[in-house]
C-alpha cells in the first residue's frame, strides 16, 4: 500500500496503454481508466502476464460524476494519488468547415473539460499525497494554431494555459503540474489521418517514446521551475523556434508545413 500511485485516462489504447505498462513494470499501483471496456481489460490482461498488476474502471472524462466515482475507488484502494496523468483525448482532422460542429464541440469536451473536471476532481486526493504530480497531455499542435486541426490546437492551447495556471496556484499545496508535448504520435488517433503537416513532417514518435518521456520527467525536478516538456526532436525544435521566431515567421513555417 505504500508503493507510489498513478491514475491514467485513455488507457485502453496509444499513450495511456502504453504509459500504463510502463507505470505497472516499475513497480507502480497503476489505475488504467477509458470508455473503452474491452480495450482495458485486454490490457489487464497483458500487463497480468508480464507479472504485473493494475486497476481499471470505465471513466467518460467529460463526467464529473464518473470521475468522482472512480478516484474514490481508487483511492479507497491504494490510499494515495501521486500521480495524475490526463491523457484521453479526441481528434478530428480536415477543413474547418467540413467537420461537424458536434465533432469540434466533443473534441472541446473530451480534450479540454475532461481535463478541466478530473483535475478539479483528483485536487483533494493529490493535495493530501505529500510531492504530487499532475501530467497533461499537450501537443506540438498548440505551439501555433494548426490548419486542419483548428479545434484540437485549440484545446491544446487552452491545456497549455490551464497547466501554467495551476502550476503556479498549486505550488503551495506541493503538487506540480506539467505538460507534455509530442508531435505526431503513431497511434490509432492518427491512423489513417493526412493533413499537410503530417506529409511534411511525418509521424516520428511511438507511444513508447512518449510513456518513456513521462517517466522521465516524473522522476526528477529541474533546479529551476519547468513546466511544458516536449518529447522528441521535431518538438523541441519547433517550440524552440516558436519561443525566440517573430510571429510572422512562425505562422510563415506553420503555412508551408501545412500545405496552404
Amino acid at each position: 500500500m505504500n508503493k507510489p500511485a498513478v491514475f491514467i485516462t485513455g488507457a485502453a489504447a496509444g499513450i495511456g496503454r502504453a504509459t500504463a505498462s510502463y507505470f505497472a513494470a516499475r513497480d507502480y499501483q497503476v489505475g488504467a481508466y477509458d470508455i473503452d471496456e474491452v480495450g482495458l481489460t485486454r490490457l489487464a490482461t497483458e500487463v497480468g502476464a508480464r507479472g504485473g498488476s493494475l486497476r481499471t474502471g470505465v471513466l467518460d472524462v467529460t463526467s464529473a460524476e464518473q470521475w468522482a466515482q472512480r478516484l474514490t475507488e481508487f483511492h479507497a484502494e491504494v490510499g494515495r494519488l501521486d500521480i495524475l496523468i490526463n491523457n484521453a483525448g479526441i481528434l478530428r482532422a480536415g477543413p474547418f468547415e467540413s467537420v461537424e460542429l458536434s465533432a469540434h464541440r466533443a473534441i472541446v469536451e473530451v480534450n479540454l473539460v475532461g481535463v478541466l473536471t478530473g483535475t478539479h476532481c483528483a485536487f483533494p486526493y493529490l493535495r493530501d499525497t505529500p510531492g504530487s504530480q499532475v501530467v497533461n497531455l499537450c501537443s506540438a499542435s498548440a505551439i501555433y494554431g494548426q490548419a486542419e486541426l483548428a479545434s484540437y490546437g485549440a484545446t491544446k492551447a487552452a491545456v497549455k494555459s490551464l497547466t501554467e495556471a495551476l502550476d503556479l496556484e498549486w505550488e503551495r499545496h506541493d503538487i506540480r503540474v506539467i505538460a507534455i508535448w509530442p508531435l505526431f504520435v503513431a497511434t490509432a488517433m492518427v491512423a489513417g489521418m493526412e493533413t499537410g503537416t503530417t506529409k511534411s513532417l511525418g509521424v516520428r514518435l511511438t507511444a513508447d517514446d512518449v510513456a518513456a518521456g513521462i517517466w522521465d520527467v516524473t522522476r526528477k525536478r529541474s533546479r529551476l521551475p519547468r513546466v511544458h516538456y516536449e518529447i522528441g526532436a521535431q518538438a523541441k525544435v519547433l517550440a524552440t523556434a516558436a519561443k525566440y521566431a517573430p510571429n510572422w515567421a512562425v505562422r510563415t513555417a506553420n503555412k508551408y508545413f501545412s500545405g496552404n
